[in-house]
């Protein structure tokens, strides 16, 4: 066994590869969200699986998949599932390029990302508080809420007015402490990508949202968002430039994205949670 720390943006990536191209069995990533993407896209098309154990703030890969927050009660689960043979392939994201675990955010939620990456010394040490002011601010103070920010294509789909898009792999869409926020129960890493686009941005409608998505285990298509699934390809473009974040990781601001589905790209250590 190799014990190998990253110090860098990227490094994650470049000792996955490296791994891989030696053929070991498995990698073991102990980090946030932004690590274990890292690790994921060092791996993706390799025979070598990945293992996860939650080292972040919000660890929401690791948790959708059921694994425990607590990384003592996770390493036991991992080992569990490893000695039970519990690897399976599973469908990864792409945008521009670039792989997605569990969601791409466009708009309005990577605003927030960027508010968060703002203030990231106190990421660790404040923790959700942190989230929820700088959804709080990016609302009020510094996302525009009148006019569209990007026209989207779904499968050849046209979507004129898109305030704010998430591009799922799995479900839930993130966690606010405990809680789950499920945008669509159809999302899933053994199937095509699930599109959730806000055609306008109210604070009735967001607020019926946050109800929906901590309370009824998804949201519905409406006159105010659309829901697309089993989408394989998704383009979106605007004039003026805006933000997107794979992952939790905001990537700045573009004036096209063009995302696609990736069948089996990942070999993932999927334990069975029986404890």
């Amino acid at each position: 066994m190799q014990v190998v720390e990253t110090n860098e943006r990227g490094h994650a990536t470049r000792f996955a590869q490296d791994a891989a191209a030696r053929g070991l069995d498995a990698v073991v990533g102990f980090g946030g969200d932004g690590t274990l993407n890292e690790i994921a896209t060092g791996l993706a098309g390799s025979d070598t699986a990945l293992a996860m154990l939650p080292g972040g703030s919000t660890n929401v890969f690791v948790r959708t998949l059921g694994i425990a927050n607590d990384p003592m009660v996770a390493l036991t689960q991992l080992m569990a599932g490893i000695d039970r043979d519990e690897i399976e392939h599973v469908s990864l994201g792409q945008a521009n390029g670039r792989y997605f675990t569990f969601h791409a955010g466009i708009g309005y939620d990577a605003a927030v990302v960027e508010q968060v990456e703002r203030r990231s010394s106190l990421k660790r040490v404040v923790g959700q508080p942190l989230f929820a002011y700088s959804a709080l601010y990016s609302w009020f103070r510094s996302y525009d809420r009148k006019y569209p920010h990007f026209t989207m294509n779904i499968d050849g789909r046209a979507i004129p007015n898109g305030f704010f898009s998430v591009v799922l792999n799995t479900n839930p869409y993130t966690f606010v402490g405990k809680h789950a926020i499920h945008l669509s129960s159809a999302a899933s890493l053994e199937k095509k990508l699930v599109v959730v686009t806000f055609r306008k941005m109210t604070t009735p409608l967001m607020l019926k949202t946050l109800y929906s998505a901590l309370r009824r285990g998804g949201l519905e298509t409406s006159s105010g968002i659309d829901i697309a699934t089993d989408v394989e390809h998704v383009k979106i473009e605007f004039p003026a430039p805006f933000s997107y974040q794979l992952d939790g990781d905001y990537l700045g601001e573009t004036t096209s994205i063009d995302i696609k589905h990736c069948p089996e790209a990942l070999r993932l250590v999927r334990p069975t949670i029986d404890f």
